[in-house]
């Protein structure tokens, strides 16, 4: 079953359109990785996910069918919104108790035990409680819903490595004991890298590249060779970033033929998630392009 589907959804504010054209579908039971510049798209195409925005043009669907904002969708998805917005002159409880009146699925005895297990008192104020406890209460309000999905933004966002770690080991067993699905947007690459099973690169609006991590990984590499010409073969690759120096140059390639040799006279490296994520970022569009992206190898000026 699919979390997600969207069909040509765009979303436009005034004359200003944040998505176009998003086309996506995302299987359940994995760990999503939404990543892209600030201004991307990326909190519209969340908020259009939970039903806080409707699509200016095309279709989105989660939860295998359900309409975003439908009480079952409202049932069946968990939300930390940026900066996670929370009541900071309530007490601990009371945002307990809020969330609870607002919510028809509810599980205080999970709440209160995961707040116990992180030493998170119940009778303290929230704007008393550190950023990353404050980010454990806004998860803990989630998770106490038992969603199939889970959606966060930018949580990482304002928390220390250590927070970070202990965030995202509480989202992992999260996933491990309840098979939630879990859709984050986070620049926090290297956080990505170590959990995310799932990416989708956004830019400028527009999805760049999406798919399960290991299969991106295994179509695309790094080619390094004399910068005095492009491969004579280049066409069969599809250049996503090219970049080097006088004497070598350095290719960011896809190919539909993982482990096929690389052309006479160039090596050929594997290529990590972050180096994955960046050269998408730089190139905007090159995933559309059907062979070299020339604007890639003109910036670089690489010799075509």
């Amino acid at each position: 079953m699919n979390m997600i589907e969207c069909s040509g959804v765009s979303k436009r504010y005034r004359r200003s359109w944040a998505l176009r054209g998003c086309t996506l579908a995302i299987p359940g039971g994995r760990v999503v990785a939404l990543v892209g510049p600030n201004g991307a798209g990326k909190t519209t195409l969340l908020h259009l996910t939970v039903g806080l925005l409707a699509p200016t043009a095309g279709r989105i669907s989660v939860l295998g069918g359900e309409h975003p904002g439908s009480p079952a969708a409202l049932d069946g998805i968990g939300f930390v919104a940026q900066d996670t917005p929370l009541y900071q002159n309530l007490p601990v409880a009371g945002m307990l108790q809020l969330t609870r009146n607002l919510n028809r699925r509810w599980d205080q005895q999970l709440a209160e035990a995961r707040l116990a297990e992180l030493h998170i008192p119940l009778d303290r104020k929230v704007g008393k409680l550190s950023g990353g406890q404050q980010a454990q209460l806004a998860l803990t309000l989630a998770l106490a819903r038992h969603p199939q999905l889970l959606v966060l933004d930018e949580p990482l966002a304002m928390l220390d490595p250590l927070a970070r770690y202990d965030f995202m080991a509480s989202v992992m067993a999260a996933v491990a004991d309840e098979a939630v699905t879990v859709v984050l947007s986070s620049h926090a690459l290297a956080e990505l890298e170590r959990v995310a099973d799932y990416l989708i690169v956004l830019t400028r609006g527009q999805v760049q590249v999406a798919g399960e991590v290991e299969q991106l990984l295994a179509t695309h590499r790094t080619l390094t060779g004399p910068a005095s010409h492009v491969p004579d073969d280049a066409q069969r690759l599809r250049v996503v970033h090219a970049g080097g120096g006088q004497a070598q140059a350095h290719l960011l390639v896809r190919t539909d033929q993982p482990g096929q040799p690389p052309p006479d006279g160039w090596q050929s490296h594997r290529v990590s998630l972050e180096e994955l994520v960046l050269a998408y970022l730089r190139e905007p569009g090159a995933a559309a392009l059907p062979g070299p992206s020339a604007r890639a190898i003109q910036n670089s000026g690489i010799p075509a």
